[in-house]
């Protein structure tokens, strides 16, 4: 792996110069927390970071989105793709993570233009965690507190400068014209190495089994009583859903104008924890109860993801453990899945031993 060496000095003009050509957008302190927004000053750039409130995703599937514009006449009829070219500064792995799922996504079967047009325009620039970020996250145990692609260029914090791995040619092209960067020497890679080797004692492991695991616990505990437990506790908010770097549900409605002469078809972010989700025509609700819309979540994630594209739901971020007023977490609830699933196991393993040969 090729490495590039830039002094923190010059870090500040490199991004400068970025916003000449890019709209640069990063992690930002605003009210006490995190959130990624446009950077018109450089100085407001928050590298150190924990977990933003929103994930990166919205500038590639944005909250709102205009699809198309038409005239009710069928006169006119445009689809509305022309993102600007982006420069996303200090994503973490775990985001990257997340967008890899997202492409695989988005491309596979009718591929979504609307994120094809988004993806291309956008560089991402992410940032190695040297320590966990939050009480919440499991990235360690979900396999995302590092990561090897994804990603146009990769920042390593060495102290007195950063170390820049090229991850595409659209990466390597925010280098051009720039001078204040150098190929990494020997003496570099010894400090890479010493500190991407130091960065693990920071990242304990918290679920009580292998994530590999996690698509048969979920499948034995699809009539496990926790759901229904976890209904009770549920306020359908959909907070979880919202902050989630990999929930990509939308809704589609057309919006026109009060003269019915022109119209918009947008994209909403959606969430399968609220009532009117899975509401179909007739009024009929294939997931009214609480407890089946908690299951359906966690089913989602664990193995529904991983049996349809190879890649598990969740990437370990813990900002639904954060936004959850109820205080459910994915540790709590993944780790209590599987101690009911041991217990059951226990006394028929028993059996077994007391059978006669």
């Amino acid at each position: 792996m090729n490495f590039k060496i830039m002094p923190k000095a010059a870090f500040p003009g490199w991004v400068n110069r970025l916003r000449d050509h890019h709209r640069v957008v990063g992690p930002k302190q605003k009210h006490g927390q995190y959130v990624f927004d446009v950077i018109d000053d450089v100085a407001d750039l928050v590298l150190h970071y924990s977990n933003s409130v929103l994930p990166p995703k919205k500038y590639l599937v944005p909250q709102k989105e205009v699809l198309l514009n038409y005239r009710l006449d069928g006169s006119h009829l445009e689809i509305a793709t022309e993102p600007e070219p982006t420069v996303i500064l200090g994503v973490h792995t775990c985001d990257v993570h997340a967008l890899k799922l997202f492409d695989r996504i988005f491309s596979q079967g009718f591929t979504d233009q609307h994120y094809q047009a988004h993806r291309e325009s956008v560089t991402l620039v992410s940032l190695e965690c040297l320590e966990t970020c939050s009480a919440n996250s499991f990235c360690r145990d979900m396999g995302t507190a590092s990561a090897t692609d994804g990603f146009d260029l990769h920042m390593i914090d060495l102290g007195a400068a950063y170390a820049f791995s090229v991850g595409t040619e659209k990466g390597a092209d925010l280098f051009k014209g720039f001078h204040q960067v150098f190929d990494a020497l020997d003496s570099d890679l010894a400090v890479i190495n010493e500190t991407l080797q130091e960065k693990w004692g920071r990242f304990p492991y918290r679920l009580d089994f292998d994530v590999q695991e996690m698509p048969e616990l979920l499948k034995a505990s699809f009539n496990s009583a926790l759901w229904d437990e976890l209904g009770q506790k549920c306020l359908a908010c959909g907070s979880c859903t919202q902050v989630c770097p990999t929930c990509y549900c939308f809704d589609v409605t057309d919006e026109v104008d009060l003269l019915l002469e022109e119209g918009q078809r947008v994209r909403r972010w959606d969430s399968c924890q609220i009532h009117e989700f899975a509401m179909v025509a007739g009024g009929h609700n294939f997931r009214e109860r609480l407890a089946a819309r908690q299951r359906h979540r966690f089913m989602r994630k664990g193995k529904y993801q991983m049996d349809a594209y190879g890649m598990v739901g969740c990437v370990g971020c813990g900002r639904c453990a954060r936004a959850c007023l109820a205080h459910i977490t994915p540790i709590d609830v993944m780790n209590e899945l599987y101690v009911r699933s041991q217990a059951e196991e226990a006394p028929a393993l028993a059996g077994l031993m007391e059978a006669p040969l």
